[in-house]
């Protein structure tokens, strides 16, 4: 592994230290970019286990110990119990956890939220409305005029209707905020690759499984949610020592999604990388993310078929922020 280099970069820029030199999370400069300050990269292979009092928990950033405490009964939710214990993945990506969120039985890729069969039939309609919207500009932001607008207006498939008592998958599915984020990620990863863009405007049988790789790339990679809170029912052993009882954990789902003790080359985009992992889509049957999966794939289809020669606007670069949530604020491109 490359030695790390944040002490080249700008005093302003590098991650704050707390006491032993462990980085400070939520400190001014690393939470503007993680990843470029090499932030995640110093935990997972010099501090794998260290308390952040800003936070106020314990840090985990190794793939092996964020999946141990996301899937293993000794972890329970934060602050409340009501969160997953395993083999149910705790609540990540899209997903917010069993006190807001129900899975659907018997769901499907078109049976989101009231089980309709033609929520996904809404999504496409939706899509090409706002994609035909933009087509005839010079210049565009998907972020500000498709990315926020899509999820909006695919809540719920009935916005008037009142939401349910303790919570359930309309409320669930109701928020948007970190679908808008998920989508500009997926977005930005495809409008880099005009292989990639190809082979999905192509059609054909593989293009549908291609999407759903690529979504699914889309949160291991640039995962919307970057931190999830658990805590420990008894002590735990992990790679870095010995959690606690009762302690808060932070799982950093943005280090462990690019550890390379678990995929190669984690740093690149890859849907069609052998050492996929299916724990970063989150528990298999939650509304809000079948629903931002759907968005996803329909989003894209629609602004290749308004715009077919979509590419990003003279000099622009996507960049994303964030070390809670995170996600680019802005998607520059020409439609035409």
């Amino acid at each position: 592994m490359p030695a790390d280099r944040s002490e080249a970069l700008p005093t302003a820029r590098r991650p704050h230290r707390l006491a032993g030199g462990q980085p400070g999370l939520l400190e001014p400069g690393a939470s503007t970019d993680p990843y470029r300050l090499r932030l995640y990269r110093i935990l997972r292979t010099d501090f794998p286990l260290g308390y952040d009092p800003g936070v106020g928990a314990w840090l985990l950033s190794r793939y092996a110990d964020v999946a141990l405490a996301l899937t293993d009964p000794r972890f329970t939710g934060y602050p409340r119990d009501g969160a997953p214990r395993g083999p149910v993945p705790a609540p990540l990506g899209l997903c917010r956890g069993s006190l807001v969120c129900t899975p659907l039985p018997g769901s499907g890729t078109d049976r989101i939220p009231g089980g309709t069969p033609a929520t996904a039939s809404a999504v496409a309609r939706a899509a090409y409305v706002l994609a035909r919207r933009i087509a005839g500009r010079d210049q565009a932001d998907l972020v500000g005029e498709f990315c926020r607008w899509l999820p909006a207006g695919l809540s719920s498939p009935d916005p008037n209707a009142p939401p349910r008592p303790g919570g359930g998958a309309d409320d669930c599915a109701r928020q948007t905020g970190l679908r808008e984020r998920a989508l500009a990620s997926f977005l930005a990863n495809m409008l880099d690759d005009p292989d990639l863009l190809a082979a999905v405007a192509g059609g054909g049988a593989g293009a549908g499984m291609l999407l759903r790789r690529a979504w699914a790339e889309t949160l291991r990679r640039d995962p919307p949610v970057q931190i999830v809170l658990r805590r420990t029912r008894t002590e735990v052993r992990v790679s870095g020592g010995t959690l606690p009882a009762g302690e808060a954990v932070a799982c950093l789902i943005g280090a462990a999604g690019r550890d390379p003790a678990r995929f190669a080359a984690p740093d690149r985009f890859d849907p069609l990388r052998a050492d996929a992992d299916p724990l970063f889509s989150g528990p298999a049957g939650c509304p809000a993310a079948l629903l931002g999966r759907l968005e996803a794939e329909h989003g894209l289809r629609a602004l290749l078929a308004a715009m077919p020669r979509i590419r990003w606007a003279e000099g622009f670069r996507p960049t994303s922020s964030g070390v809670l949530t995170r996600g680019p604020r802005t998607l520059l491109v020409r439609p035409s």
